[in-house]
C-alpha cells in the first residue's frame, strides 16, 4: 500500500480522538490508488487539548491538502479554520477542512447534503414534499437545511428536547424560508420520514415512529449505518414502504466530500443547496469568527 507514496505525494488527513476502530484510511487509500491519486490519507490521533497545537503543526506542511474531521473535535475546529462553507455554518460544526495553497483552510459538513444526495440518487427528490425529520442533534440539524435546501414543500422537526427542535425549526425557516414547525413523531401525511436519533442501534430501543401509521407511498430514511437493516426499515417495508438506511448517506457524503477536496471532478450534479466550487469565495464561503 505504501510503495505508491512519493516526495510529491499530496497527505489527507484523518483527525479525531480513539481512531482505532476508523475505516477513512482503508477506503480512501484504495481510491487514491485506483485512481491515480498522489495521494494518501493517514490518521492523526489528536486529544481535545492537543487540537490547537496540532492545527499550529499541521499548517506548516505545504503538501497538507485536506482532512477529514471525526469526534470529538467537530465543534472545536470550526475556531480554527479560515473560512466555513455554508453548511458548517449552518450546522455549527465541520467534518472536512480543504486546505488551499494559499494557507486558507475552509470548513464544511457534508452529513446533510449526504443524505439528501443519498435519496436523489435513488430517484426519492424531496422537492415538493413534506418531510418528518425525527431527531434535532448534529446529524438531524444538517440534513433539516439539507432536505429544506433541496426544496421541501415543508418541514416537521420532533425532538424528546422540544427547546432544541423548535430553535432548529426557526433557524431552517428563517434561513431557507421552507415552512418549518415543531411536531409529534406521527408520519401521518408526510412523504418523506427521516430517523436522525440513534434510536434502533440498541437491541432493545423503541422505534422512533409508530408503524401503524406508515403508508405505503412512503420513504423512509434511517440513518443508522448498520451492516444489517433496521428495526424501523424491516417494520417500513412490510407497511409497503420505500426505504433507506445509513448506508446510502454515507456513500452520498464520502461523493461530495471527494468533491469538495478536489479528488472526484467527474461527478456530476449536485444537492440542492450546494454552492458551486466555482463561487467566489464571498458567495459560497464566510469568514470563521
Amino acid at each position: 500500500m505504501a510503495t505508491h507514496i512519493k516526495g510529491s505525494t499530496r497527505l489527507y488527513g484523518l483527525v479525531g480522538h480513539r481512531l482505532a476502530a476508523a475505516k477513512s484510511p482503508q477506503l480512501l487509500n484504495p481510491v487514491f490508488i485506483d485512481q491515480g491519486e498522489d495521494a494518501v490519507c493517514i490518521p492523526f490521533e489528536v486529544t481535545p487539548d492537543g487540537l490547537c497545537n496540532f492545527v499550529i503543526g499541521a499548517r506548516a506542511l505545504n503538501n497538507l491538502a485536506g482532512l477529514l474531521v471525526t469526534m470529538p473535535h467537530k465543534q472545536s475546529m470550526l475556531a480554527l479554520v479560515d473560512e466555513l462553507h455554508p453548511t458548517a455554518r449552518q450546522v455549527g460544526a465541520i467534518n472536512v477542512v480543504r486546505c488551499e495553497s494559499d494557507g486558507r483552510w475552509i470548513g464544511a459538513v457534508f452529513d446533510g447534503l449526504g443524505c439528501v444526495l443519498g435519496m436523489q440518487q435513488e430517484g426519492h427528490e424531496p422537492a415538493g414534499k413534506s418531510v418528518l425529520l425525527v431527531g434535532a442533534g448534529g446529524a438531524g440539524r444538517a440534513i433539516a437545511f439539507a432536505v429544506a435546501g433541496a426544496g421541501a414543500r415543508s418541514l416537521t422537526v420532533c425532538d424528546a428536547d422540544e427547546q432544541r427542535a423548535r430553535s432548529l425549526a426557526e433557524s431552517v425557516a428563517a434561513e431557507t424560508g421552507c415552512a418549518t414547525r415543531v411536531g409529534p413523531p406521527d408520519p401521518r401525511g408526510h412523504h418523506i420520514v427521516i430517523n436522525a436519533t440513534p434510536l434502533g442501534m440498541g437491541a432493545h430501543d423503541p422505534l422512533p415512529v409508530d408503524p401503524e401509521r406508515l403508508e405505503p407511498d412512503m420513504l423512509v430514511v434511517d440513518i443508522i449505518n448498520s451492516p444489517h437493516s433496521t428495526p424501523l426499515c424491516r417494520a417500513a417495508r412490510e407497511k409497503g414502504c420505500s426505504t433507506q438506511d445509513g448506508g446510502h448517506l454515507h456513500r452520498g457524503q464520502a461523493r461530495l466530500v471527494l468533491r469538495f477536496l478536489g479528488l472526484n471532478q467527474d461527478a456530476d450534479g449536485e444537492p440542492g443547496g450546494l454552492p458551486p466550487e466555482h463561487a467566489q469565495p464571498d458567495q459560497a464561503m464566510t469568514r470563521a469568527s
